[in-house]
């Protein structure tokens, strides 16, 4: 920055503000006078200039190192099995008083359903809570995002209804955010193809991924730059920095601030059942690296369990139910990925594996869902304890080929063979379905806050 100059001893003095700055002549015998760093401090100008022990003493640095309670902190929302838990109808709920709804990790290979007014949704890479015309949304720097899939996904839901008219005004992007290109999406299907063939033949396979490089690859560069030209200039307005942002939001006034987590525990990079996993962390730590947030900052950890487990894809699925009870609860559940359009497999209820996923992310409470698809079933199971060669498996393993071989304990409870898709309240249930749900808190000893008995927001039942 440019600063105006004036001359003093044939030196040249900076001004601050611009203007000439006036230094005093010093002549012999008199010494201009200046206040002492004491005079200024006993005036009540200068507390800066203290010394450490004088800041000690008068108590600042005591306060400066008492801890702080942070001003607001973030409320998450995160799948407890493989994805598909119905995470979206738990954070439309909560963002229906929100301030703003967060999404912190993945990309548009998520998928979740919001039904409001008999409207159904389906969201990718907007936050679920986008239909709080009241919020504003924020898209922070762990989502990697496709240009095309994001203004598809607004356009395709504006035509089904109200709920995201206006959108523009109030979503924001963090300006650390990664976009994805056409030629990444297809790269990502090749290697899902690849994957699937790995049973028994890793080395193999990744072998001849490095020695292929993707020869089938198919990119019209002029094409697709000239798309992205024209999506750049809808983004610009949307960008903001996403650290400021969040800090900003969490030490200002008072609000609500909701995150959406995206896909589930056991697809977490890290801490899922690789390899078929996704490539972010989905645990409770992608909330503090996927929006720039402190860990003293996460406040209530909701996790969200599918009253029965679900699974799209190859791999270990302990409970899966390979017979006419996993038909039907792919039929009555609708299990149809919201992305993919792929049959999900289905199983019992899998108690093993959701604990496993309290230990990484520590659930303060649980949201249970699609309850009233077990309402015809006479008996029900669930998954209490892992066996390997008639021995017991006191965890869930990291190794995928000791969870294919796994034998199941089960625990059989009664069914209540009636509807539960109009009960508003858990007195209402019938006592055999409110026993199921007792029994899932006792096992993992977190609380069941919420539990769902349809796809409208009003189907949710508050517990507590």
């Amino acid at each position: 920055m440019a600063a105006d100059s004036t001359m003093s001893n044939g030196k040249e003095t900076a001004s601050l503000d611009g203007e000439p700055a006036f230094k005093r002549p010093r002549e012999s015998g008199q010494v201009e006078s200046m206040r002492t760093t004491k005079d200024l401090r006993e005036g009540g100008h200068v507390d800066s200039l203290r010394t450490p022990e004088e800041l000690r003493e008068s108590g600042q640095v005591k306060s400066l190192r008492a801890p702080k309670e942070p001003r607001n902190k973030v409320t998450v929302v995160l799948g407890a099995q493989w994805g598909d838990e119905g995470k979206g109808k738990v954070v439309d709920l909560l963002a229906m008083d929100a301030d703003i709804v967060c999404r912190c990790q993945g990309g548009n290979n998520a998928g979740h359903t919001v039904v409001v007014d008999s409207v159904e949704y389906d969201f990718h890479l907007l936050p679920s809570g986008v239909l709080n015309q009241k919020a504003l949304s924020f898209i922070g720097n762990g989502v990697v995002i496709h240009l095309p899939g994001l203004f598809d996904e607004a356009q395709k839901n504006l035509q089904k209804g109200k709920g995201l008219q206006g959108w523009e005004e109030r979503l924001k992007i963090s300006d650390r955010a990664h976009i994805v290109f056409n030629f990444h999406q297809a790269v990502d299907g090749i290697q899902e193809q690849q994957r699937q063939l790995q049973a028994g033949k890793k080395f193999r396979v990744l072998a001849k991924h490095f020695l292929d490089m993707y020869p089938s690859l198919n990119v019209d560069i002029d094409s697709e730059l000239q798309q992205l030209k024209v999506y750049a200039e809808k983004l610009r307005p949307l960008v903001t920095d996403g650290v400021y942002f969040m800090h900003k939001a969490l030490n200002g006034p008072s609000k609500k601030i909701l995150v959406e987590g995206a896909n589930a525990a056991l697809l977490d990079i890290d801490f899922g059942t690789y390899p078929f996993v996704t490539s972010s962390n989905c645990t409770v730590g992608g909330v503090c690296t996927g929006l720039g947030v402190p860990p003293s900052y996460v406040g209530q950890v909701y996790g969200v369990v599918k009253a029965y487990t679900t699974r799209v894809g190859v791999g270990a699925f302990p409970t899966e139910l390979d017979n006419d009870i996993g038909s039907l609860l792919q039929s009555r559940g609708r299990e149809f990925g919201v992305t993919t359009g792929r049959r999900r497999r289905c199983g019992w209820l899998d108690l093993i594996l959701v604990r496993y996923a309290h230990m990484v992310n520590g659930f303060t409470a649980i949201a249970l869902t699609k309850l009233d698809i077990l309402d015809t079933l006479s008996e029900i199971k669930v998954g209490v304890a892992y066996f390997v060669d008639s021995e017991p498996l006191p965890n869930f393993p990291a190794n995928m080929d000791v969870l294919t071989h796994v034998t199941v304990k089960y625990e059989t409870l009664p069914g209540w063979c009636c509807s539960t898709e109009d009960v508003r309240c858990f007195e209402e249930l019938p006592p055999q379905a409110q026993k199921y749900i007792r029994f899932i808190e006792d096992f993992l000893q977190v609380p069941v806050k919420w539990v769902g008995v349809g796809k409208s927001r009003e189907s949710m039942i508050k517990l507590f």
